[in-house]
């Protein structure tokens, strides 16, 4: 019989489990009151949550049983959304590995015609999108949409604008992502950059059921600057151009200079403007130097071979 693994990385999420789990479970029933051949696994990563989520998850466990396996995963401290899905996916035993929130921001009632899909044409994984940012402020949306057209550019990865991390994948695909050993991170590019055949499915935007999100409008900045950093070399080239650029005209202008010294004998004048030049182009320096040392520091982390995350303790150490 197949099996479906449900990973959901929570980080203080326990206000929400208890609703995330009920409403799962209905899905899961559902489905298989309807396929009758189907088995499910849920394992829930732990991010170093500072509130009572890994309680919540050992209580779960036992509400599980005879319904679906129920498995959790809980960190030294908290290492990222990056690395819970990728201890989720390693954790996972599923035929089919669907990752997804604990907000229930990505609506597990997805999940029939996302297995259906997966069943019935040939595709190797079912992504959801947003289609709205309804209840999202302005700004985030911006820069969100801006970000998906800047990657999509400079970048191989093919990210659709409004892409979420749940999707459902078969096996060989997750396979296919644990290959990569990367320490940088992006699993929405990485997504892409496995090639395999996607079907994207909409749906509109859903409100938390509990709590807030644990993503600031810096730390998605950071968040898009890492994948832009671990996707596309385009940065190193631009950084470069503007090089050339700025050589050019400074032969230029020293052309002008000279020209104008022998015809009008005031080479000083001027020197303001000069000193905002230098300004200019010294400040243009420093963020290329910024732009070469995210790429080395990306470098040096992956050259230490650290461990992406490091597990405290799990829930087959309970005898569960």
């Amino acid at each position: 019989m197949p099996l479906i693994s449900l990973v959901v990385p929570c980080y203080n999420e326990e206000e929400s489990l208890p609703a995330f789990f009920e409403e799962t479970m209905r899905v899961v029933d559902a489905m298989r009151a309807e396929q009758g051949d189907v088995h499910f696994e849920l394992v829930f990563v732990d991010d170093g949550s500072t509130d009572g989520t890994l309680g919540a998850m050992r209580a779960l466990t036992a509400a599980g049983e005879g319904r679906a396996e129920v498995r959790w995963v809980s960190f030294s401290r908290n290492f990222g959304k990056e690395a819970a899905l990728l201890a989720g996916l390693r954790e996972a035993r599923g035929d089919y590995v669907a990752t997804l929130d604990a907000d229930l921001q990505d609506p597990p009632s997805l999940l029939p015609e996302m297995y259906h899909i997966l069943l019935e044409e040939d595709y190797d994984n079912v992504a959801t999108r947003r289609v709205d940012r309804v209840g999202e402020p302005p700004v985030r949306s911006f820069c969100a949409r801006a970000f998906y057209r800047i990657i999509n550019r400079l970048s191989d990865a093919d990210i659709v604008d409004g892409a979420r991390d749940y999707r459902l994948m078969r096996r060989r695909m997750v396979d296919g992502i644990l290959e990569l050993g990367e320490y940088n991170r992006f699993s929405k590019g990485i997504y892409g950059w496995v090639g395999f055949k996607t079907r994207w499915l909409p749906f509109e935007n859903v409100e938390r059921v509990a709590g807030e999100t644990k993503w600031s409008f810096w730390g998605l900045l950071r968040y898009s600057l890492e994948g832009i950093v671990a996707f596309s070399t385009a940065p190193l080239s631009f950084a470069s151009l503007i090089g050339v650029v700025l050589c050019l005209i400074s032969i230029v202008f020293a052309l002008v200079i000279v020209v104008r010294t022998l015809l009008f004998g005031d080479p000083v004048a001027g020197w303001p403007s000069l000193a905002c030049i230098v300004l200019f182009v010294g400040g243009l320096q420093l963020a290329c130097l910024g732009v070469i040392g995210q790429y080395l520091a990306k470098t040096y982390l992956e050259t230490k071979g650290r461990p992406l995350y490091l597990v405290r303790e799990r829930s087959d150490d309970d005898g569960c």
